[in-house]
């Protein structure tokens, strides 16, 4: 069985408002407090628990989507009133990226943690970049 990340814990200051704000911006469900975690359930495999923590620092959390979905996810993001940019670091530039022929976009959360979308991911099996074998 191919390796495959199951869920990942995210902390926030306030575990249910992140987990709403992202649940909403995805259109995806959130489930109510499971003991310390509010899951978001990014997909079939993947949740994500927010987990309420002092003193943390910021993740940088990417997920690839069709051109569909991303069109659809920027529109709430727009919508919502999200500050966004075309690259992980600088001023918010409000204006997407079209990088190896896709689209991708960044925002920054109240927790510092920087979330991205995106189209076409580094990882294609024809990128240059992807050096290592199996």
């Amino acid at each position: 069985m191919a390796i495959q990340l199951d869920h990942l814990i995210v902390p926030a200051r306030d575990k249910h408002a992140a987990a709403k704000r992202l649940a909403e911006l995805l259109d995806v469900p959130s489930g109510e407090s499971l003991g310390e975690f509010v899951a978001v359930f990014v997909n079939d495999g993947l949740t994500l628990d927010f987990a309420s923590r002092e003193g943390f620092a910021g993740l940088h959390i990417c997920f690839r989507v069709s051109d569909a979905e991303f069109d659809a996810i920027f529109g709430r993001i727009k919508a919502a009133g999200v500050r966004y940019r075309s690259r992980p670091h600088g001023d918010d530039d409000f204006t997407i990226n079209t990088r190896l022929g896709g689209k991708n976009v960044y925002w920054q959360d109240s927790d510092g943690h920087l979330w991205e979308i995106l189209t076409v991911s580094y990882a294609r099996r024809d990128s240059p970049m992807v050096t290592a074998k199996s």
